[in-house]
């Protein structure tokens, strides 16, 4: 291929000619040796930190920045870093702009303990970069008081209020978290519920306990504050009703464990059908074959009572269909009328007797138990079959009411020439016989069997619950 001469590999370079040269020199003259020149270094500002010598350890303290420029006049709309030294690094703690003073208020949370912050700002293309001077600021952790009232007596199954008050030693309310436990009589401390205080410093509790108790709150530490486990609070749990006041010298029956607490308002009587495992336990003790009614024909009658300290508890008695409903509407009314009853287990708890063929009601009589329905003999006439046995009679408050039995006074004999306006009766006239009376119960034996009470078979018991 040929190539121009002009383009062609080869080709001498262009001189410079002459009179170009000269004017190069010409102008070197005139403008001198060339000279590097450094660009001038940006003016400082002025950045300062203030903040709190001391605040509460986890909560935001507040961090005063100010940043003016290099003639002392603010910097408006500048980012400024607030930084914690951490260790051997500085790290960020928050930022901000400042406004129309230079200033900006920058909130972090305190750690606890002493710690170093400083301010930075990065600067601009008009002024450098700028740090202020470190600052230390101390997280304070404070002691706390946890303080529990409440009334020092309650009244059986009404409700009190338990009332705390928590404070941090500077003298401020402590809002956190609550544990409240309690102790029941002598027992264990167990948990109860758990509440906050509210920014106050302050929570109430409701409590109904059904015997006397102690009561305690723990609280927990937080971020500013200690723990503190607050004082005992004692709550006398007192009876709704007075208590029976018996002769100093009369005696003491068996002890027996007490029945459960009441449930439902008032005598609250339920009759049901005899339950499988109230059955088991009859059988072999207070029914057994050959008796003249069985299953069937039984009711099992629960209901409230007034025991002899005041107190209200649920006891229940087997009876038979016939006489089941108006027992318990005659229990009822000893309720209303607050005549007490001291128990009322069925009287199969106290187990079998070869003597009386049936369960043992000596052993019922002397724990002051109050039962119906038991297939035996009458006491010290083994060949005699009791009214018991077709479940129509009812033995009421025992060790007050004695037996004047074939060979001697049963259970004690003590109680046969005394009585009491409230447990024991020794006339027709006395209101509990009155109440039986009024329910088709005959006071049969008087004061040979003051205990004793018959029902006629004039109706069928309605199974369920009624108004009581």
């Amino acid at each position: 291929m040929t190539f121009p001469a002009a383009l062609g590999r080869g080709r001498a370079p262009r001189r410079t000619t002459p009179i170009v040269l000269s004017l190069l020199l010409a102008v070197a003259a005139v403008l001198g040796p060339v000279v590097s020149v450094a660009a001038d270094p940006l003016p400082t500002p002025t950045l300062i930190l203030r903040a709190p010598p001391s605040g509460k350890a986890g909560l935001p303290a507040p961090f005063t920045a100010t940043l003016k420029d290099s003639a002392d006049a603010p910097m408006v709309g500048a980012t400024v870093t607030l930084q914690r030294l951490a260790g051997a690094t500085w790290t960020n703690a928050g930022s901000g702009t400042t406004g129309s003073t230079g200033q900006v208020v920058i909130n972090a949370l305190l750690p606890v303990g002493a710690t170093k912050w400083r301010a930075s700002y990065a600067g601009d293309t008009v002024d450098g970069p700028a740090l202020s001077p470190e600052t230390t600021v101390t997280g304070n952790r404070y002691a706390s008081t946890l303080v529990m009232t409440g009334p020092a007596r309650l009244v059986d199954e009404r409700t009190g209020t338990l009332g705390l008050l928590w404070t941090a030693s500077d003298g401020s309310p402590v809002a956190g978290a609550v544990n409240v436990y309690r102790r029941l009589g002598s027992g264990a401390w167990t948990f109860y519920r758990r509440v906050g205080t509210a920014a106050n410093g302050r929570a109430y509790v409701a409590v109904a306990p059904r015997t006397d108790s102690t009561w305690r709150a723990a609280g927990a530490a937080g971020s500013w504050w200690l723990a503190d486990v607050s004082n005992d609070l004692f709550v006398d749990n007192v009876p709704q009703t007075a208590p029976v006041v018996l002769p100093a010298a009369a005696p003491t029956p068996a002890a027996t464990p007490a029945q459960a607490r009441a449930t439902g308002a008032g005598a609250h009587p339920v009759i049901s059908r005899v339950p499988k495992a109230v059955w088991r336990s009859m059988v072999g003790r207070s029914w057994h074959r050959g008796c003249p009614v069985g299953r069937r024909g039984l009711r099992l009658v629960q209901i409230n009572y007034w025991g002899f300290d005041g107190y209200r508890y649920r006891g229940e008695i087997v009876l038979s269909s016939a006489v089941a409903r108006r027992a318990a509407e005659a229990l009822r009314d000893m309720y209303n009328g607050r005549y007490p009853i001291r128990r009322m287990y069925r009287v199969d708890r106290f187990g079998w007797s070869s003597v009386l063929h049936g369960a043992n009601d000596y052993a019922s009589m002397r724990a002051d138990n109050t039962s119906a329905f038991n297939c035996r003999s009458v006491v010290n006439k083994p060949r005699v079959l009791s009214p018991h046995a077709r479940g129509r009679a009812v033995d009421l408050n025992t060790w007050e009411n004695p037996y004047r039995s074939a060979t001697g006074l049963v259970p004690d004999s003590w109680w046969a020439g005394h009585s009491h306006p409230r447990v024991a009766w020794r006339t027709s006239t006395h209101p509990v016989v009155r109440i039986w009376r009024a329910h088709g119960f005959r006071w049969t034996y008087a004061n040979v069997d003051s205990q004793h009470l018959d029902g006629r078979s004039t109706t069928t018991a309605v199974i369920g619950t009624f108004t009581g």
